[in-house]
């Protein structure tokens, strides 16, 4: 089942205000992002300093909605990375 999105008000709001050039920008780097055409981008290893407890924490939490810890990390990266706010 694919998940559905659904979009706030303000959200909604921010995006008729958007430029055809910032609208082209997003879906551009949309698509260089979830692009299927190129194999997926490498990915590298880091070292992140997590107190325990957080760490813990949001390993449990992740497990309790079936997602792994670090695919969930990588999406909650993207979307503030592509978040208007």
């Amino acid at each position: 089942m694919k998940p559905t999105q659904y979009f706030s008000k303000e959200y909604l709001e921010h995006c008729r205000t958007l430029s055809p050039e910032q609208i082209v920008r997003f879906l551009e780097d949309f698509r260089l992002l979830h692009g299927r055409e190129s194999p997926p981008a490498r990915s590298r290893l880091i070292s992140l300093k997590v107190p325990e407890p957080l760490l813990a924490a949001f390993k449990t939490k992740a497990q309790s909605i079936g997602i792994p810890y670090q695919t969930q990390i990588k999406r909650l990266m993207t979307r503030w990375l592509f978040d208007p706010d």
